[in-house]
């Protein structure tokens, strides 16, 4: 517990320069696993505490399969753990999105846009007692139109009772166009005595897609012309036979009323509906013989809906008539919503807290007295990394700097979710996210992954050096864990030589055993590699399992793909981890190490280990050989090229 190692990073060769790494030796670790779930102490790390880290220095560290957790920096004992944990990275120039990442690109912006219908899970029940107390009041007042056509009105009738009761607002529509069609005014235009009941239907946005020039701003269509025309000319036609509900002063009334089209009667409604205004931010246009409504203010999924019509339904595809064009000189002034992405350096807010809470016990389940600000400080605000600030003429900085950052997302000036990253040399490495669980339908943990990505390519530009998107851990037993490898071409890290192996040979040597030293197989003739692919998917195989996703994630789904930095290891009191500083395996013997240069730290006094027997005097020969075994094994876990500038702390 007493050892430590404190270092200059003069000897990393990076841009953190006058920076310096201390860290405390904390040897091997036991703790509960948390993906696995097991509690018998089965996940196996070693662990590093870090008051200073250079930026470089955690770089390298990275690269050898080391994360943090706050100040604590752990890695893996891949030969030993329960759950052996691969670095995974994409270089992001050569990111391929896949169709179902692009879907969820879509679906943000079709949200920003307003075109995207939302449906929040707290109304559903709200929705079906609506839709219960719809149903039984038609039950008990069925309005039927006399000697109506078959074809239009009974088929379209049921359609429109499920469509109206999954979205309320469509049943205050055809109640404005009944109560239009009531009125003396348009009862002298068309002078029926039983009018067609209207049904308007929603305009989904697979509709739009599938129509030429039509605006985003449609929302609703009804095709209630058709059925007031086709009432007017059957009652003149049946008049004869003495059923006719027309009165007519003259002859060439009678003629007029024969010749009516959906296209008059459509406009005439349209003018007389928009003329009584009032339509929650509605404007109604005439388009070829269609109703059709589009938002003026706010697009759809917006608060322009009363409290009473809140909840939408895509309903059945509606086709409203190609080349419609706006009439009435009604503006078309909508705000669409705005998407803002911030990079700020990591220090505590209590907005982001407050968020970080109620994510936590949402979509977590968190006790909420467990939620406590200073946890939430050592996990996702307290940071060793040294900040390297952007000077100007400096292409290896960018411009926010390296060190430790919270990216947040805000939409419309309100915080919906918070990255939590770190900007290193090579590198952005993604070590959390959470978000509003509100927004659980927009899969904020794809789509920021996304920007994350994007971010790196902009960064790639003026920094060179930076092309890398670290996602964490990759632990191939852990289904939620799969989603990582969507982001093509990924690639994991040997666990024994630190060289990086393309997914698609490390996926099959997964299938067959947890733990593989990936780099023996990268080199093999296909002959070999197709032993342990044969009957397996390819890689577009793969990624078109990913696609098959539904696009719309539950709150579950999403909450474990977006959390790549810290992966299942516990981190938390002393007694809850168990020390192994003493123990040693025979992976742990790394041969023939030069360990005369290490420098040791003696209460403050730095020696070379060559020199220290000389300068404090001789050490029992029990006690050197246990220091030259801990030395060997923290050379192991951090390497040779920062063990050759660590200096190595005893307390």
């Amino acid at each position: 517990m007493g050892d430590g190692a404190s270092s200059s990073s003069s000897g990393g060769g990076g841009v953190a320069e006058g920076g310096e790494t201390v860290v405390v030796d904390h040897g091997r670790r036991r703790s509960s696993c948390g993906y696995c779930r097991s509690t018998s102490h089965s996940c196996i790390s070693h662990g590093l505490w870090a008051y200073s880290i250079t930026v470089d220095n955690y770089q390298e560290l990275l690269d050898r399969g080391w994360r943090r957790s706050g100040c604590f920096l752990y890695k893996p004992e891949m030969e030993r753990t329960c759950c052996p944990s691969y670095t995974i990275r994409l270089k992001v120039e050569d990111f391929s999105p896949s169709k179902e990442q692009v879907r969820v690109q879509k679906k943000m912006q079709r949200f920003l846009d307003g075109t995207l219908d939302v449906k929040k899970p707290e109304q559903v029940k709200l929705t079906q007692d609506s839709s219960k107390s719809r149903c039984m009041h038609d039950d008990a007042s069925p309005t039927t139109v006399p000697n109506a056509p078959v074809s239009e009105s009974s088929s379209s009738s049921s359609s429109s009772d499920k469509i109206s009761s999954a979205d309320p607002y469509l049943h205050y529509l055809e109640k404005k166009i009944d109560d239009a069609l009531s009125t003396p005014a348009l009862l002298a235009e068309f002078p029926i005595i039983h009018a067609p009941k209207a049904i308007v239907k929603r305009v989904t946005s697979q509709a739009k897609r599938k129509i030429s020039n039509v605006s985003e701003d449609l929302l609703y269509t009804s095709n209630i012309s058709f059925q007031v025309a086709a009432a007017l000319r059957r009652s003149l036609l049946t008049e004869d036979d003495g059923q006719s509900g027309l009165s007519r002063s003259s002859a060439s009334q009678h003629g007029n009323l024969l010749n009516f089209s959906p296209n008059s009667v459509a406009d005439k409604l349209a003018v007389f509906i928009n003329g009584q205004g009032d339509i929650h931010g509605l404007s109604i246009k005439a388009c070829s013989g269609h109703l059709n409504f589009y938002s003026t203010t706010k697009l759809p999924g917006t608060d322009f809906l009363s409290s009473e019509a809140c909840a939408h339904s895509d309903g059945k595809r509606v086709n409203p008539k190609r080349g419609c064009v706006s009439g009435g000189g009604i503006g078309q002034h909508h705000k669409r919503r705005r998407l803002e992405i911030r990079m700020k350096r990591s220090s505590f807010d209590p907005e982001e807290f407050a968020l970080y809470k109620r994510y936590q016990i949402k979509v977590h389940n968190d006790k909420p007295e467990k939620v406590s600000e200073s946890s939430y400080r050592r996990f996702l605000v307290d940071t060793p990394l040294v900040f390297v600030p952007p000077s100007s003429g400096n292409e290896t900085v960018p411009h926010c700097g390296f060190g430790s950052f919270h990216q947040q997302y805000l939409i419309d000036g309100k915080l919906v979710a918070v990255g939590v990253v770190d900007i290193l040399p090579r590198c952005l490495s993604s070590k959390y996210l959470f978000w509003d669980p509100e927004l659980s339908f927009l899969s904020l943990g794809k789509y920021s992954a996304l920007q994350e990505i994007n971010w790196v390519k902009e960064a790639g530009i003026h920094c060179p050096r930076l092309q890398y998107y670290y996602l964490g851990y990759y632990i191939h037993s852990c289904s939620k864990m799969r989603y990582k490898a969507a982001y093509h071409p990924s690639e994991l890290l040997c666990p024994l030589r630190y060289k990086w192996v393309p997914f698609h040979i490390a996926r099959p040597l997964l299938d067959e055993k947890p733990y593989v030293i990936l780099s023996d197989f990268t080199a093999q003739s296909d002959g070999f590699t197709n032993k342990f692919t044969d009957g397996l998917s390819s890689l577009s195989e793969l990624r078109s399992e990913d696609d098959d996703l539904n696009e719309a994630s539950s709150e579950e789904d999403d909450s474990d793909d977006n959390e790549p930095g810290f992966e299942g290891i516990t981190v938390g009191t002393e007694a809850e981890l168990v020390v192994e500083t003493g123990t040693t395996l025979a992976s742990d013997d790394l041969g023939p190490v030069d360990l005369s240069n290490i420098m040791i730290d003696v209460n403050g006094l730095r020696i070379k280990y060559k020199e220290l027997e000389h300068v404090v005097g001789p050490i029992d020969k029990m006690h050197l050989n246990l220091l030259e075994r801990q030395l060997h094994r923290y050379v192991k876990v951090v390497g040779e090229k920062l063990a050759n500038y660590v200096v190595y702390t005893l307390g």
